[in-house]
């Protein structure tokens, strides 16, 4: 939920973050239906100290054994107008909530603003491969050597899904094994193993629901959703938790396969594995204090890029324009992986800060010995990686002249010693 306070006393900074993200807003009716909403509430308590001093009345009454017919017929006018205000009240609470939780997360200032035109290339490692041949895309390489099976998959579930097999299996096994061990033994997480299904409450805690629906799958008779991501239910292992200052920073890795129905995107990519409808992937989640929120974004993306520096697979890293980011993110950094056979840079990795916007929706908050009172963690995620364009990258990066697929050094291991996927 929006903070209705950051409306009431910096209207103008709400106004521009939303104009940078390229969406509308009544905060004019937001602000008078707060306003109306405050003038009920206030209505309400000075009705129920009424009620308090006619309750004390009639007990002191009583208790001398005097008449309280008067006094009690005037509590329950009191109690009557109360009730009275109750359903207006509601009305109001109803359409301000509707209207709050529509409104998306406020860009950093460090963010440019504008839409993908304004997206900054902020790093680069390696440089795009150069195979000395002419390559060929993840989609031939994969037929040829019988590794992903693209037309049964479409038999089986439909367009834009993935049947993997033998080898192309293994290297799929492989990639996020390898990616949950880093993470776990050289970057401090904690791994963890959610559900690939959620409630409502989830997808709307981290901001899924109610924005982005139709491209979520949905269980009706359950009211479950397919996860989109293990941001999902890793983030809700805390809703309505608070938890201890000393905790901080909370660190979270988490393998699941991810649904997406994609949405007004058929006819995009309709071969292959750059836009498909279920991928595999390995999360990072971390809930921190505050004041170290943008440290450890740094750290995050640092994280992810680990891995593709440890494949081997060139990439670079943009600082998204404050139009093109997601809904909850207040910053956020795209790693894409060059892919030879494609000649395209693909996402694999999103490494977002939502500061307190996720966490006042699913009730995240902290606590600290000096504090008061608790206050709201702030949440980041990204991705460590995505394995479908992952997938993409080191099949188009790492073929050879005669159609084989070089397996990358680090992946050796867990391909039980396998140095090249050839068709035999």
């Amino acid at each position: 939920m929006f903070d209705i306070h950051l409306i009431r006393e910096d209207l103008q900074r709400v106004r521009d973050g939303l104009a940078a993200k390229n969406v509308k807003v009544d905060l004019e009716e937001i602000l008078g239906l707060d306003q109306e909403r405050r003038k009920l509430l206030t209505q309400a308590d000075e009705l129920r100290a009424e009620q308090n001093k006619a309750s004390d009345a009639i007990g002191i009454l009583m208790r001398d054994k005097k008449d309280a017919s008067v006094q009690i017929e005037a509590m329950k006018q009191i109690k009557a107008k109360i009730e009275k205000l109750q359903e207006p009240l509601k009305s109001i609470e109803e359409r301000l909530n509707q209207l709050l939780i529509a409104i998306p997360n406020l860009p950093h200032k460090s963010v440019p603003v504008g839409g993908p035109q304004a997206n900054q290339v902020v790093k680069a490692w390696g440089e795009p491969v150069k195979l000395g041949f002419k390559p060929k895309t993840h989609i031939e390489l994969a037929e040829n050597l019988d590794i992903i099976d693209f037309e049964r998959a479409a038999k089986i579930s439909g367009s834009n899904f993935i049947v993997y097999k033998g080898a192309g299996a293994r290297l799929e096994r492989a990639l996020f094994n390898f990616m949950l061990d880093v993470h776990t033994s050289e970057h401090g997480y904690k791994e963890v193993f959610p559900p690939f299904v959620v409630n409502t409450a989830s997808m709307t805690g981290t901001g899924q629901l109610p924005k982005m629906a139709e491209d979520m799958y949905r269980c009706a008779d359950d009211d479950l959703y397919l996860i989109p991501t293990a941001e999902v239910p890793t983030t809700n292992l805390h809703r309505d938790e608070i938890l201890s200052e000393k905790e901080l920073p909370v660190l979270y890795t988490s393998y699941t396969a991810c649904f997406r129905r994609e949405a007004g995107s058929y006819g995009k990519e309709t071969r292959g594995l750059v836009r498909v409808h279920q991928f595999n992937k390995v999360e990072l989640v971390k809930f921190v204090h505050p004041d170290t929120s943008y440290d450890e974004h740094e750290k995050l993306l640092s994280d992810a890029e680990s891995i593709l520096q440890k494949l081997g697979l060139p990439y670079r890293v943009l600082l998204l324009a404050s139009g093109d980011m997601s809904f909850a993110a207040a910053k956020c950094y795209d790693l894409e992986a060059h892919a030879a056979g494609m000649d395209k840079w693909l996402e694999v990795s999103s490494c977002s800060n939502f500061e307190d916007f996720q966490a006042r929706r699913a009730n995240i908050r902290f606590k600290g010995a000096a504090q008061k009172k608790p206050a709201y963690v702030h949440t980041l995620n990204g991705s460590g990686l995505a394995l479908a364009r992952t997938m993409v990258a080191i099949l188009e990066n790492y073929q050879t002249a005669e159609g084989n697929i070089v397996v990358p050094d680090v992946l050796r291991p867990y391909m039980g010693g396998m140095q090249k996927i050839t068709k035999n």
